[in-house]
């Protein structure tokens, strides 16, 4: 059964409601929301109530592969009876396969583009499992990924929210936190760091930016009458640009950090720089000094304790600190072991 691309995008909405189990969905909600995005994405008013209920009546239903489980509660809320569930993460069928086939040549002719230079790691990922998809053969490239992490299925609602400026209200639980707690946030930036996403936010009651980790938030929703705060004098595009990671209040200012790393390790900073500000300052025989230009954070120290006995803090004096006694509790803990 073929599927337009309007139809795509009303199962999408509808599929994106029903897994917010924040929120109570009425046909009426479902409607709104699925006309907001056709109106977004295609320039088209409106959808009718019959269209909504087929929708759902089709998602239900094997036709498509689906068999959403979506149920009603007190004769007037719309809900997934699983929670978690999701119509992407049914296995695709082979139209579906033979269509992004197709758009996957169409991204290969565009890249090599300067315009397109970030595509090549996302068009390799798309073709190797369309490859495993139809050829059911082993990996030929394997990316780095963690299927054990929660909160990617956040990531495009969150990515919309951000693009256009939605204010949220988000059940946040932080790994301290005994509960969770319920706040209202304005979204500014999505970040990865090492394979972990986090949403870079205000909150309505205080001035500080905070990062949210998407694995800790449990549940979501846009609220359309709550005006969207712009957060002033902070340029996004360079905000994380002199620091390791995502940990940064707006106060930090970089600092010139000195490291030395032995003969041994040293080719794995030459060709994987730390940061993008890296500088060698010497080389000889006993390894490479160098320096990074980056806010001191839990990130830096983490990089640096990774490195062991082949790398060492010269300045500033306060991370120098920092390090030397996180290295003598490491050690004190294997001296407990032992006596």
């Amino acid at each position: 059964m073929s599927v337009n691309k309007f139809a795509l995008i009303r199962y999408k909405t509808i599929d994106q409601c029903l897994q917010n189990r924040f929120r109570k969905w009425t046909l009426e909600d479902l409607i709104e929301k699925v006309s907001e995005a056709l109106y977004e994405y295609e320039g088209i008013k409106g959808v009718s109530k019959r269209t909504i209920q087929s929708d759902l009546q089709l998602m239900r239903s094997d036709k498509l592969g689906y068999n959403a489980p979506i149920i009603v509660k007190e004769k007037k809320y719309y809900s997934y009876e699983k929670a978690g569930y999701s119509i992407t993460k049914i296995p695709i069928n082979g139209a579906d396969v033979e269509k992004m086939k197709e758009i996957v040549g169409i991204l290969k002719q565009f890249n090599g583009f300067s315009y397109f230079d970030e595509m090549g790691e996302m068009i390799s990922k798309l073709e190797n499992n369309l490859y495993r998809t139809t050829h059911q053969s082993r990996n030929c490239i394997q990316f780095e990924t963690n299927k054990l992490l929660k909160g990617i299925e956040h990531i495009y609602p969150l990515y919309q929210s951000v693009l256009n400026k939605k204010s949220l209200l988000i059940e946040y639980k932080s790994f301290k936190a005994k509960e969770s707690k319920h706040q209202i946030y304005f979204p500014y930036l999505l970040k990865e760091y090492r394979n972990r996403w986090f949403l870079i936010v205000k909150p309505k009651k205080g001035n500080t930016l905070l990062n949210l980790a998407l694995d800790r938030i449990l549940e979501f929703q846009e609220l359309p009458n709550e005006p969207f705060v712009e957060y002033e004098g902070v340029d996004f595009d360079r905000y994380f640009d002199d620091l390791l990671g995502v940990t940064k209040s707006e106060k930090d200012r970089a600092n010139k950090v000195v490291l030395h790393i032995n003969k041994a390790n040293a080719p794995y900073i030459l060709t994987k720089p730390l940061h993008a500000s890296q500088t060698i300052l010497k080389e000889n025989d006993t390894g490479i000094l160098f320096r990074i230009d980056v806010v001191v954070n839990f990130e830096l120290e983490r990089e640096i304790l990774g490195f062991g006995e082949s790398m060492k803090v010269l300045s500033p004096r306060f991370l120098r600190t920092n390090i030397k006694k996180r290295l003598a509790m490491a050690y004190k803990n294997y001296e407990k072991e032992e006596n």
